[in-house]
């Protein structure tokens, strides 16, 4: 069989440009990271209402962080959701100071390609994806499409290591009463309540642990808390956002628990209470605003790898289809002696869509795993047993036992495309996603789907239910609604530009990774929270300028 190429689709997604046209920006080019633009809001009548924002505190994940393109880099933290709110903040009473733990990293370290932090001088530190231009040509079109690429550091540039043995300089050396965003990146909402999340002692062992908080937490002894940090702080006013990771980080692990375990809705009812309690509890004057959570299987992450992206010319197509022959002989055999074998109708009606078919085109199907299907072992040795197979025709069955090929109702996360394609030990016959199935974590089935929707609604209803209980002190901000409306419209006007729930300059308000979203996207998202805040305190907070912020830059060339 020829080797099939590292699929063009790799790392990322596959990026489809939209074909309506609309004027740049100024300096969005000269100037992407936003630092001479003119971001001051027009603060004409502003009131504070019933809050006071004299000290602006933040806690949540990598979305109040301001990661973008995969990382937490210093150019994204100070476009971060929970800066850009102390910007219009300013016009109500709050300091134009806003002390972040700067990462002091100009591409920052990547979240979503597995790095040891104890990384190897030698070997180039892996940083943000940025839109760039590769060397193989897209399977339809023939044409060289962009793709988020990571960016490389140059061989023993440190800076982006979240470890302190090879880069002093990640630990934060500020006071932390004097901070105001206490969001970590990739971090669960229990974790926000446990001391082990900042003890380095667990660095290496223990599932806890988050370099992002225990750099805060130096020399991470084990006695502090985020939640404990932030209520410390001495807030007026803040914003809470976590939990999201909750769900996400399995979904983008194809619902995988051995990778990332799902949060059950009762354990995170419980932490929810626990951390909004704890931070209203540390002041009886302090209020806030709370979001809630946005469907996730309609950002990029979870909608750019269609499930049929596998390209395989004919003469590989032929030699494919030949080696699951026997494969789908013996489905073949065990339909036709189903009542000799026990075989049910339902079962039968099942064995019949498990065949491996494979043709000359850039839509073949990718072969998965799914555990939810029978498992045909038993099956198989009955036909060992009477002598319909032999025993090596037996063992190349192996593989096989619980697979299929995708179909549209499965979702292929983003991380799945560095996978697809790619061969099993180097063996040319061995390729992933075609004569190899790959397993639970790379395939988001149905009933992973279903399962993760009903608890993220779950997740909806417990933060609703706070809220309820603390109507006078706490704001609820629609995440979900206003990420929907923009999904379900495709589109958006405001402030003169347009918006639109992709990737795509210069429109779309996702950065580079497909989940988190560009400076565009964050002021967005900011104007979701300012809307819930004026409408619960009275107050009059000025909305963010989309224009003035930035959108996902245009492709580079290698």
């Amino acid at each position: 069989m020829k080797t099939i190429k590292y699929l063009s689709y790799t790392l990322a997604m596959l990026l489809i440009f939209t074909a309506c046209e609309q004027e740049l920006i100024e300096l969005k080019d000269s100037d992407p990271d936003m630092t001479n633009i003119d971001t001051e809001p027009n603060c004409e009548g502003a009131t504070a209402g019933s809050a006071d924002f004299s000290k602006f505190i933040a806690i949540g994940n990598s979305f109040v962080a301001g990661v973008q393109g995969g990382a937490l880099f210093t150019a994204g933290q100070n476009n971060s959701l929970a800066a850009i709110l102390n910007n219009q903040f300013e016009c109500v009473g709050a300091p134009e100071e806003f002390n972040q733990p700067d990462i002091g990293a100009s591409l920052g370290w990547n979240l979503f390609i597995t790095q040891p932090i104890l990384s190897d001088p030698t070997k180039p530190v892996i940083g943000r994806l940025l839109l760039q231009y590769g060397t193989t040509p897209d399977c339809s079109t023939g044409e060289v499409s962009p793709k988020p690429t990571p960016q490389m550091y140059g061989a023993g540039e440190l800076q982006a290591v979240p470890n302190p043995a090879v880069n002093p300089a990640f630990i934060y050396s500020g006071e932390k009463s004097e901070l105001n965003n206490f969001a970590v990146p990739a971090i669960v909402l229990g974790q926000s309540l446990i001391s082990q999340t900042g003890a380095w002692a667990g660095a290496q062992t223990d599932p806890a642990f988050n370099p992002f908080y225990a750099r805060l937490a130096y020399p991470g002894t084990g006695t502090s808390t985020i939640i404990g940090d932030a209520a410390a702080a001495g807030g007026s006013f803040f914003l809470f956002w976590l939990g999201l990771d909750d769900f996400f980080l399995h979904a983008a692990f194809g619902g995988d628990p051995t990778k990332a375990p799902l949060t059950n809705a009762l354990a995170f009812n419980g932490q929810y209470d626990a951390a909004i309690g704890a931070l209203l509890g540390s002041n009886p004057d302090l209020k806030g605003v709370v979001g809630n959570f946005p469907n996730i299987f309609a950002m990029p992450h979870f909608t750019a790898v269609a499930y049929n992206p596998i390209p395989l010319d004919a003469n590989t197509a032929g030699a494919v289809s030949a080696g699951f022959a026997g494969y789908n002989m013996a489905l073949d055999g065990l339909l036709a002696n189903a009542e000799a074998f026990g075989i049910s109708e339902p079962l039968q009606a099942e064995i019949a869509t498990r065949k491996v078919t494979y043709e000359a085109s850039c839509t073949n199907k990718i072969l998965l795993v799914d555990e939810t299907l029978t498992d045909l072992g038993d099956y198989f040795d009955g036909l060992l047993g009477v002598g319909a197979i032999n025993a090596d025709q037996r063992a190349a069955l192996a593989p096989f036992e619980q697979v299929r090929q995708s179909t549209s109702d499965d979702i292929i996360p983003l991380s799945t495309g560095s996978v697809l394609g790619t061969l099993l030990g180097g063996d040319q016959t061995k390729v992933m996603g075609v004569t190899v199935p790959v397993g639970d974590q790379y395939v988001l089935i149905p009933s992973e789907i279903q399962e993760i929707e009903a608890t993220r609604t779950a997740y909806n209803q417990t933060v609703a239910s706070v809220v309820n209980a603390n109507a006078e002190r706490l704001a609820l901000a629609n995440i979900e609604a206003g990420y929907g409306a923009l999904v379900g419209s495709q589109a958006a006007i405001i402030n003169g530009i347009t918006i639109t729930p992709n990737i795509n300059p210069p429109t779309g308000i996702y950065s580079e990774d497909g989940v988190h979203p560009n400076s565009r996207g964050y002021a967005f998202t900011a104007n979701i929270f300012i809307d819930a805040i004026n409408a619960k305190f009275g107050s009059t907070i000025p909305k963010v300028n989309l224009a003035k912020y930035s959108a996902t830059g245009l492709p580079i060339n290698p």
